[in-house]
């Protein structure tokens, strides 16, 4: 693949921007990209670091929140290591766990937009690994429809529900038992 900018030399570097669901995929070689600054790492190169990037995306002039909290002009600061958001945005790391709470209001929008829309990490896990990891989470979310279900008096669906869980429950069991 030849650089999209000079013509000339291989492209080493391929950046893929996504914005409102449009790909664009840029690819330069390492000269090209020194020189416009469109890198992330390079090695002894003048790029920017992850760090500057996230401290770009935590920076409160590209959110609609600001570093003070509700209560006017108040610093919103970390009780057990003392770090100002202020800090963490020009570094990028938190200074400790707690920072996480003391931080929450600041980072959920920020969230938001990484992961679109959501701020709560689902993960995933390999079903050839996870298999009995799945058929817990089904059994909770069976039990959670089961009380839903007994709440509003569906007794049918509640117990057509509560067989699903017995069914899942007998697989585990089984399934637990040939890992022993």
């Amino acid at each position: 693949m030849i650089c999209q900018e000079c013509k000339e030399r291989p492209a080493s570097l391929h950046f893929t921007k996504v914005v409102n669901g449009e790909k664009t995929v840029i690819q330069l070689c390492e000269q090209c990209a020194q020189e416009k600054g469109d890198m992330f790492l390079m090695e002894g190169g003048s790029g920017f670091s992850i760090n500057d990037l996230l401290a770009g995306l935590l920076n409160p002039s590209f959110q609609n929140t600001s570093p003070h909290s509700a209560l006017g002009s108040q610093i919103v600061q970390c009780d057990v290591c003392g770090m100002t958001y202020q800090q963490f945005a020009n570094i990028g790391r938190f200074g400790c766990a707690n920072c996480y709470n003391a931080f929450r209001n600041q980072l959920i929008p920020i969230l938001k937009k990484l992961h679109s829309g959501n701020i709560a990490h689902g993960g995933k896990v390999p079903t050839r690994i996870g298999g009995s990891l799945h058929l817990k989470k089904k059994i909770q979310e069976y039990k959670s429809e089961l009380v839903a279900l007994i709440e509003h008096e569906e007794f049918e669906k509640a117990a057509e529900v509560r067989d699903q869980i017995r069914s899942l429950e007998k697989k585990l069991a089984e399934g637990e038992e040939k890992m022993e």
